[in-house]
């Protein structure tokens, strides 16, 4: 074998050990570890305290809950957060209340602009946001929904919402339960305008309340010592 046949041989020998070292350290790599899940965001019908409820709607089958005025958070829709982790977010349609007159619209005066403003709140009394509903009434159609139980034609209530404001307001993490007050009215009529504060007096509508959130994890149980 002449020399530089020697020196080929040689660097093929080096050339593939250099190979196998990289494969082993390649194969040696430690995988780098799983990450975490992400947490899990669940949106779910809420537990509501009602003080005072309107009925069902015949057309979308929701609850309607009143709004009232007041001062007291104990007064007002009080609506539970489940077991958590960080901030929530509670949801809800606002609308606003009216009662419905067909002889009114007949007579082609039938036409309200209602604006609502209510507060949601912790119990300690600490607003958290305002929300507030404007809408039109001219006839029949803007009415969202109507209830059963009243003495008007079909046995429907005159009491019905009108408008729709879907509503999302961040909670903060360490609050477990808020209220949702009327704060006030301003409604504006063919004949005049009528202003709306005094405590206790209904001024808007909920339905649809729901509460997004990250739950709390469980606790593995704990293990009985022998």
């Amino acid at each position: 074998m002449s020399s530089g046949s020697v020196w080929v041989a040689a660097g093929l020998v080096g050339t593939l050990l250099v190979a196998g070292a990289d494969a082993q350290t390649r194969r040696a790599r430690p995988k780098p570890p799983a990450k975490p899940p992400a947490p899990v965001t669940r949106t779910e019908p809420a537990m509501v305290k009602c003080p005072q409820v309107l009925g069902e709607g015949v057309r979308t089958k929701r609850q309607y809950c009143e709004v009232l005025i007041g001062s007291n958070p104990a007064d007002g829709v009080l609506v539970s957060i489940p077991p958590h982790t960080g901030p929530t977010t509670i949801l809800f349609d606002l609308h606003n209340r009216h009662t419905y007159s067909e002889e009114a619209v007949k007579a082609n005066r039938g036409y309200h602009r209602f604006t609502a403003s209510t507060g949601v709140l912790t119990l300690d009394n600490t607003l958290i946001s305002r929300a507030v509903i404007q809408s039109e009434f001219r006839t029949q159609a803007d009415l969202v929904d109507r209830m059963p139980g009243g003495s008007g034609p079909g046995g429907l209530k005159a009491v019905a919402p009108t408008g729709t404001e879907s509503v999302a307001i961040p909670v903060p993490a360490d609050v477990t339960q808020v209220s949702i007050l009327g704060e006030k009215l301003a409604v504006v009529r063919v004949d005049g305008v009528d202003d709306f504060k005094a405590p206790g007096r209904p001024i808007a509508l909920v339905s649809n309340i729901r509460v997004e959130y990250q739950p709390a994890p469980q606790r593995a149980p704990a293990t009985r010592r022998r």
